[in-house]
């Protein structure tokens, strides 16, 4: 085991990391063909990109690496889901974004200053491919689909990043829930169908720290939302009662 602080010693918490084991992994390139990032490519390019990957499994609650810690590569996740997340100078967490399968992260990192910019951990156990920094580079610089792909997802992040710092710094807090609401419905929608009932797919501590708030705030803005005919809440299911009412919450009209 290792344990470990970011850089300004007393700052910020101290972090624990489980060491685990990497070893090169003999899957289908078909599993590649899943990732956003690797749309496109031919499967002899899809193969260059396999001999480099390697299997890492992690625990919940793993930190894959650190805020300012040496970039070494990135991650696409097989099989479980990942946070990014920032801490401030007083100890409160900011989560950026949820990564799960078939997604990639710590792309940036590649063309930064030889730095992650966030934290990255486990929410469950995991199982993600590493691809080392300089072999990747390697391979950009030799496939411009690939090149072209990389610009896609850093643009997707991008945009993501924009529309959260709107959101935590013009909306409500029950505007962020309406719209975190309507885009987990619409990521469940089957058939062209928006889900009228969705899961959490966060649990409520961690869906506050996304939202910019905390736990308490959450729990009254979802009971109101409740109160006003517009959401029913059962556990970790809510159901979409007023579809209209909830675009509008969106929207920025307050509760």
């Amino acid at each position: 085991m290792e344990f470990w602080n970011n850089r300004k010693m007393g700052s910020q918490p101290m972090f624990h990391r489980s060491i685990v084991p990497m070893f090169r992994y003999p899957m289908s390139i078909d599993l590649l063909k899943r990732c956003p990032l690797f749309a496109g490519l031919k499967d002899e390019d899809l193969q260059k990109v396999r001999a480099i990957a390697a299997l890492r499994q992690v625990k919940k609650k793993d930190v894959l690496f650190s805020d300012g810690e040496e970039a070494r590569g990135f991650y696409m996740i097989l099989s479980g889901k990942i946070k990014l997340y920032k801490i401030s100078s007083e100890g409160k967490e900011q989560i950026l974004h949820v990564v799960s399968a078939p997604g990639s992260f710590a792309e940036a990192a590649l063309f930064l200053e030889g730095s992650y910019p966030a934290f990255a951990e486990a929410l469950v156990d995991s199982q993600l491919l590493f691809f080392p920094k300089r072999d990747f580079i390697g391979l950009i610089e030799k496939n411009p689909r690939l090149s072209i792909n990389m610009i896609v997802s850093l643009s997707h992040f991008l945009r993501g990043f924009a529309s959260l710092i709107e959101e935590l710094s013009l909306k409500e807090v029950s505007s962020r829930i309406a719209k975190y609401l309507i885009d987990l419905s619409i990521k469940s929608s089957k058939g062209g169908k928006h889900a009228e009932e969705v899961e959490l797919d966060l649990s409520k501590t961690q869906l506050a720290s996304k939202l910019g708030t905390i736990s308490e705030t959450l729990s009254r803005t979802l009971a109101k939302m409740k109160a006003k005919g517009i959401i029913d809440v059962r556990k970790n299911h809510i159901v979409i009662l007023n579809r209209r009412g909830l675009e509008e919450l969106a929207s920025g009209l307050k509760i």
